[in-house]
């Protein structure tokens, strides 16, 4: 049913929403009056339902009306938000995909420098954690979690993953810990932060400890975590409030490391042998823009 409603008439039910006037909506449109009301009856008539209610000159929208209308503003916003990059006068467009904790911990910063040094070039991140969504080759850059190694993407390393536990000055004066000595036996007293692996190959807490410290482990069982979130990010952000211990990839929380708002416990550390690896496509050729981008990213900070 709804495949047969003209896409003009909701431009004009949104129209004659906003103004709560069918003269009003016309003028706007450069149609008559009369025909903003052809086309609502025509909507309704469709629908089955009335949209709104008419006393004399004053309407008021039904509550399917309203419903209606919430949905048809969303979906123009959309449209007129993916319009944009294809405007006459924009900026060039780069579609970058990276994981949530790449972006949330170390891309950000560098973005935000090539945006103001680069002022006529669109960068549009997606972020997401399914490797699916990251290769797509809908993107022009994408950081890519790996070995270095991809059937559809030109690999170039940006950061080895080298993870150890890490916490807040605050979360360690509190309770009484020397950095330095901390072993992995310790952790299990700790306030461990741990994240759901999305994907198969991120080490959590209870497999790095397996691997740093399988002596220690196959005596003892497995320290359950205090804290479990959602992403990495949010495990992150726990510790740098001092909630407790998270696993740290060093090369992600550098910034966090020098500034002393996180700590490394210790001095046991895993190298997986997976790390961050910025990608361009290897079947077609990139846009200078995001050719731009590519050498700016890989440049030292």
């Amino acid at each position: 049913m709804l495949a047969r409603i003209p896409l003009e008439a909701f431009r004009v039910f949104d129209a004659a929403c906003r103004h709560m006037n069918f003269s009003r909506a016309g003028r706007e449109l450069n149609i008559t009056q009369a025909a903003v009301s052809r086309r609502i009856k025509g909507l309704e008539d469709h629908l089955g339902a009335p949209l709104f209610i008419r006393s004399g000159k004053n309407l008021a929208l039904t509550a399917r009306g309203e419903k209606l209308f919430q949905r048809v503003r969303a979906s123009l916003d959309y449209l007129e938000e993916s319009l944009e990059p294809f405007r006459s006068g924009a900026g060039e467009s780069i579609a970058l995909a990276a994981s949530g904790s790449i972006s949330h911990l170390w891309l950000g910063p560098r973005l935000r420098t090539f945006a103001r040094n680069n002022p006529d070039i669109v960068i549009r991140l997606s972020t997401s954690d399914s490797p699916a969504d990251l290769a797509s080759e809908n993107n022009d850059l994408v950081i890519l979690y790996s070995t270095g190694e991809h059937p559809r993407w030109a690999l170039t390393p940006l950061l080895a993953e080298e993870l150890a536990p890490v916490a807040a000055p605050a979360y360690i004066a509190r309770k009484g810990l020397d950095p330095a000595a901390v072993t992995p036996a310790d952790l299990a007293r700790l306030d461990l932060i741990d994240y759901e692996r999305f994907n198969a190959n991120w080490i959590s807490f209870r497999p790095w400890l397996e691997r740093v410290a399988p002596e220690v482990f196959r005596r003892t069982p497995l320290p359950r975590p205090h804290l479990t979130f959602s992403t990495y990010a949010l495990a992150l952000d726990a510790a740098l409030s001092g909630d407790g211990v998270a696993l740290g990839s060093l090369g992600l929380v550098a910034a966090q490391l020098a500034e002393g708002r996180l700590v490394q416990l210790g001095t046991a550390s895993l190298v997986t042998g997976y790390g961050y690896h910025l990608g361009l496509p290897k079947f077609r050729t990139p846009s200078p823009e995001a050719l731009k981008l590519h050498e700016s990213l890989l440049a030292p900070p």
